[in-house]
């Protein structure tokens, strides 16, 4: 197959190219920026541009089976500062996408979508794909507003897609620089000689998994067929396993040393206290499991992160 990745130089994309061509898939990276921490691929094209430029999303989709979409303008916490700019730059230039892919009979449309925040506030211990979607902030909305339209490209014009509601991926290629990504962000600043910032009281409970593990699961997608219209589209993907953020500390320090220390800040009006994601649908549809342990994920991004050699402050 020939896949289109786009976001294909960000931290899951560049994961997610380095699969396709494991398996023996041509591809197509189209994205704003070159990855940090790598050189371009010499066995991967490589298209430079944004999503709301027709001309430059009809030339990306061009021949392509297989779309990938994983290019995104916002960030859960910044997306509430302006809800406009949210909705034209994703929902706006995801629709465009989606017409350029009926034009070209793309087979299959995967849409990384986001377990942590189309939820809202859980009121269950685990959250199955069935929980009710009332998301606390614009990032969250508009990408329920994206899953609807795949639905809708679907029934109208047979358009088939999956989307894959992830957790909180971390592993080598994330920005230890970052705004968002707890594992990555604190390992940075462990590396820098800095302590950890947590917000809130660190009691907090996400649902880590490591970025091989997360990329396994779009390449399932992929290939998964649905029978009819009322298989599921939608799935988890997650460890299915919760941490809070003081036992992801006592985790790093176990592989790190003692002597890690944890600045605490007020807490965010973004964060709601648990997040844990049911994975029996990927499981049992997909035929993906989580394989990396946390431990063990830990410590291969911190050797990733030692190499980096980053500047101490």
């Amino acid at each position: 197959m020939k896949a289109l990745v786009t976001g294909g130089n960000g931290f899951i994309g560049a994961h997610l190219v380095d699969l396709l061509r494991a398996e023996g898939h041509e591809v197509r990276v189209f994205d704003r920026y070159p990855n940090r921490f790598r050189p371009e691929r010499p066995d991967v094209e490589y298209f430079v541009g944004e999503l709301g430029n027709h001309h430059e999303v009809e030339e990306a989709v061009r021949g392509i089976d297989w779309v990938f979409h994983l290019a995104y303008n916002t960030l859960p916490q910044t997306s509430n500062d302006d809800p406009i700019h949210d909705v034209t730059s994703n929902v706006v230039a995801t629709i465009q996408l989606l017409n350029e892919c009926l034009k070209e009979k793309v087979r299959k449309f995967v849409f990384v979508s986001s377990g942590g925040t189309v939820y809202g506030v859980p009121q269950t211990d685990l959250i199955s794909e069935d929980h009710t979607n009332e998301p606390i902030c614009s990032y969250g909305i508009t990408k329920l507003a994206i899953e609807k339209y795949l639905h809708l490209f679907q029934r109208i014009h047979g358009l088939e897609y999956v989307v894959a509601r992830f957790s909180n991926p971390y592993g080598e290629l994330q920005n230890p620089n970052a705004k968002q990504g707890a594992i990555g962000v604190f390992l940075g600043h462990i590396a820098r000689e800095q302590p950890i910032a947590i917000w809130g009281d660190g009691e907090v409970v996400r649902d880590y998994i490591y970025i091989t593990d997360a990329v396994k699961a779009l390449l399932c997608a992929a290939q998964y067929e649905p029978k009819d219209n009322s298989s599921p589209r939608i799935f988890n993907i997650g460890s299915g396993e919760g941490h809070s953020l003081n036992q992801i500390v006592e985790t790093i320090r176990s592989v790190v040393g003692p002597h890690v220390t944890v600045e605490y800040t007020e807490s965010r009006s973004v964060d709601v206290p648990i997040n844990v994601l049911d994975i029996h649908r990927a499981k049992t549809y997909l035929n993906w499991q989580p394989e990396v342990p946390l431990i063990k994920g830990v410590e291969i991004s911190w050797n990733w992160i030692k190499s980096l050699q980053l500047a101490k402050s």
